[in-house]
């Protein structure tokens, strides 16, 4: 195998190796975000709950079954 051709392939598993660890680093955060994204979700829907039995012992329609004001 020729020089060149042993440089070519050096660079290639340099980028492979690159991309690799770039990958791996992304599914971490994405990973991570995914476990956030479901934090909030819940929090969404306990502060959705809440706000929905103090509208109903104020005795006023939720917003949620208001119609917007243009309606």
């Amino acid at each position: 195998m020729d020089k060149q051709t042993q440089e070519r392939i050096e660079r290639l598993e340099e980028a492979v190796a690159y991309l690799a660890r770039t990958v791996e680093d992304l599914s971490g955060i994405v990973a991570r975000q995914e476990s956030e994204i479901a934090r909030l979700a819940r929090h969404v829907g306990m502060l959705m709950e809440r706000e929905a039995e103090r509208e109903a012992e104020a005795g006023t329609v939720p917003l949620s079954d208001q119609r917007p004001p243009h309606w």
